[in-house]
């Protein structure tokens, strides 16, 4: 079965909510499922999903957290499908999106997969593909450790995988990355399928997202590495195949021994 349950995080998104669910219910495969998780907006929200009247819909209240990852793994917990699809709710997705992506993962034999994106800025509207450059049609571990490829809301995930990757960190210091830490979890298990096709609009507006309290770079990789360690070491029976090679070359393209304790 590819049953999709849709994950769509939300605070105070009461003028683009609408879109983002209407994308996801016209998907060219039907999704099974859209699960808006609130993360205790205090605009009327909840009031606009109700309006949108669609059984496939539901509205998971929540209390303030101000970590999207706390309302992405409610829905998580809650979801049926056998893929989990990522929507932030201030993006939206074309209408083949999840048909083509599972194409691919069923094709190349992986239980992840993600595309471009159009970058879609508030001054300047539509700027292109997010990405420039042409990625190889599987994004593998190394590649995911050197930069994050991986557009939040292209990101389409089985279920089987996140059983063992244990959802979104939740912790403060990983509020604004915690779909970068994810992710590298995620490919530490499975190569990701890629489309260099567009398949969303990706709404970039840094100055209001979470983003914007923290923007360190250097810092936030420390983080995500040691999320990823911490994970690495609990998990080591669990890996794929080949992590250790593949992780020895990020680590001689990174410059960094960060983790040598681990892979010595």
């Amino acid at each position: 079965m590819n049953q999709v349950s849709v994950i769509i995080p939300t605070w105070n998104r009461a003028g683009t909510i609408r879109r983002a669910v209407e994308s996801a219910l016209n998907q060219t495969v039907p999704v099974w499922e859209v699960l808006v998780c609130d993360d205790g907006s205090t605009d009327h929200t909840a009031q606009i999903i109700q309006e949108i009247n669609d059984p496939r819909v539901h509205f998971i209240q929540g209390e303030r957290a101000g970590r999207p990852a706390v309302p992405r793994n409610k829905g998580i917990s809650e979801a049926r499908g056998d893929w989990f699809a990522f929507l932030d709710s201030d993006d939206e997705w074309l209408p083949s999106k999840n048909e083509k992506q599972l194409k691919a993962a069923l094709a190349l034999n992986c239980k992840a997969a993600c595309s471009n994106a159009f970058r879609v800025t508030p001054a300047e509207g539509n700027q292109g593909p997010y990405f420039k450059q042409k990625l190889p049609e599987k994004i593998r571990f190394a590649q995911e450790l050197h930069t994050n490829f991986v557009i939040c809301s292209s990101a389409l995930i089985h279920r089987s995988v996140f059983e063992r990757a244990k959802g979104f960190p939740e912790e403060p210091e990983l509020k604004a990355i915690e779909d970068y830490a994810l992710w590298l979890r995620v490919a530490a298990l499975t190569d990701f399928a890629y489309l260099h096709e567009p398949l969303l609009n990706y709404l970039d507006d840094a100055g209001n997202s979470v983003r914007a309290e923290d923007n360190n770079e250097w810092l936030q990789r420390q983080h995500v590495l040691s999320d990823l360690y911490n994970w690495c070491r609990d998990s080591q029976k669990e890996l794929m195949p080949g992590l250790k090679k593949a992780y020895r070359k990020a680590m001689k393209m990174n410059g960094t021994g960060f983790f040598k304790r681990l892979f010595p």
